[in-house]
């Protein structure tokens, strides 16, 4: 059976964490489509461009993942790209309040659309994109924490401001 999952997130920038969710996700389901959020609310450090190339570039060896931007309900998106299921990410319990009821809000405008949960690798628990920005900005080492074609792009980009 063909089952196409959708990984949505702002991936402002993708982690280890996130990386290690979407090899898993390879696994599982015949096509994971890694969903970039606009987020203008959150005024990302990189463009959606920019998010969607630094994720491509990082799994592009993966041939059933496909990455793309999107700027409209979540739920809209994974129904123009025939997606059946929206995976999360879960880190720890205080994650799991707000994506329970994530999962609730979106199945009742898609019922049809299932939420799947995945956590990462237990030493991907602790790491969150918003902490990374934080480390690269005050010139900190994040090597174990992205890859390093993100890593290098962190350093340029706070190096410009």
């Amino acid at each position: 059976m063909q089952i196409t999952a959708i990984y949505p997130g702002t991936f402002d920038p993708i982690t280890n964490g996130h990386l290690d969710l979407i090899h898993r996700a390879s696994k599982l389901y015949s096509k994971v489509i890694v969903a970039v959020a606009a987020s203008r609310g959150k005024q990302p450090l990189f463009s959606l461009q920019e998010r969607v190339d630094l994720i491509e570039g990082v799994v592009g060896e993966l041939a059933n993942v496909e990455v793309i931007g999107f700027d409209n309900l979540l739920v809209e998106c994974a129904k123009q790209h025939q997606a059946s299921v929206i995976l999360r990410g879960l880190r720890a319990v205080s994650d799991f309040e707000y994506e329970f009821q994530m999962a609730g809000m979106n199945r009742r405008l898609a019922p049809d659309i299932e939420t799947s949960f995945l956590t990462p690798a237990e030493q991907y628990e602790f790491i969150s994109s918003s902490m990374i920005r934080e480390i690269a900005k005050l010139n900190g080492d994040v090597s174990s924490f992205v890859p390093e074609s993100v890593k290098i792009q962190l350093i340029k980009k706070f190096s410009v401001e």
